[in-house]
């Protein structure tokens, strides 16, 4: 590694690592009527200060850096494992599973009168909104893993992931046909929010970085080798089938858990890569860790972003990853087309 890779390295880190406490900061002191005038340490020992800091915005704010963490690993995963850095953490049908689970859980009691039993209907309501969501994430997963027979062709899993995708998502939209008052609930999921994330979120959450962080790294090396190629992949002695079942289990885990706790965040999962590529390329094992880092800051800056913008209404911090993270792939496009 050179001096200057090194360097860059270094700057990225650091430049991280500086902006996650400047935009904590800014978490703690924004409210639902803007930026406070009053300091923190006001706020914190004044009237209901205890309430309003420790229990709303200082869980809001971790746990909008760890979902953003778990989409930016999972989006270099991805793009790491398909070869493609267009790939996104929703391709293997989570998404879809994901949001399939949430209205069949708010149409729970309408389904009951089209033919499901009370009693499933009521599973489904006790079962909630977030296990629903991971739930269905993971089976999404799942399927597209059967109908791919496995993780050994890269292809035809990305393929399977479309058309799980595609059928999940029609489902969902019979369920919503049967029940509409679940579509605006749908909706709420399919924007993204960061506004219902409590310490409970956050244990949750931080338990999927500790999980999933540390097996994607030790499978960095295969991701590397499979940059040569499959047949260079293989003439290494790497198990290929294995280390991609390992792999999605890995992109499973941290796009379930995000998933199911602040809804469809899109576009940081697929830019954190990108982020990271461009500013200190390097090899798997430090992409894979700085898109985490990377993931966290950015979705942190959207969910202040969407806090401050039209106070003391928010915006769907979904949209305006959607909106920041379209407008900077547009710009690159533009760059390389042009520059």
């Amino acid at each position: 590694m050179s001096t200057s890779d090194r360097a860059a390295r270094r700057r990225l880190a650091i430049g991280l690592l500086l902006l996650s406490v400047l935009l904590s900061a800014a978490g703690l002191v924004i409210g639902g009527d803007g930026w406070s005038l009053v300091t923190l340490g006001d706020l914190w020992t004044g009237p209901d200060g205890r309430l309003i800091v420790g229990e709303i915005r200082a869980p809001r704010t971790l746990g909008a850096w760890l979902t953003g963490a778990l989409l930016g690993l999972a989006g270099a995963v991805a793009q790491g494992l398909f070869r493609n850095p267009l790939a996104d953490p929703y391709l293997l049908g989570s998404a879809s599973g994901a949001s399939l689970g949430v209205v069949l859980v708010l149409a729970g009691s309408a389904l009951a009168g089209h033919g499901i039993s009370l009693a499933t209907a009521d599973a489904l309501a006790r079962f909630g909104l977030v296990g629903a969501a991971f739930a269905g994430a993971l089976a999404g997963v799942l399927l597209t893993l059967a109908l791919a027979r496995g993780a050994q062709h890269t292809t035809r899993l990305l393929l399977a992931g479309v058309v799980v995708g595609v059928v999940l998502s029609a489902l969902s939209d019979l369920v919503t046909t049967a029940d509409p008052d679940a579509l605006r609930g749908k909706q709420t999921f399919l924007l993204g929010s960061t506004g219902f994330l409590g310490w409970g979120s956050c244990a949750t959450l931080a338990l999927g970085v500790v999980l999933a962080a540390p097996l994607a790294w030790r499978l960095s090396r295969a991701l590397d080798a499979l940059t040569l190629g499959e047949e260079s992949a293989r003439s290494l002695g790497l198990a290929l089938p294995r280390l991609r079942m390992s792999l999605v289990a890995a992109l499973a885990l941290a796009t379930g858990l995000a998933v199911s706790q602040a809804g469809l965040i899109a576009f940081v999962g697929l830019v954190s890569p990108h982020l990271v590529r461009r500013f200190a390329p390097a090899p798997h094992g430090y992409t894979l860790l700085a898109s985490t880092a990377t993931g966290g800051t950015l979705l942190l800056a959207a969910d202040v972003l969407a806090r401050a913008l039209i106070a003391p209404q928010e915006l769907p911090v979904g949209v305006l990853t959607a909106v920041l993270g379209g407008g900077y792939l547009v710009w690159l496009l533009y760059r390389r087309r042009w520059g």
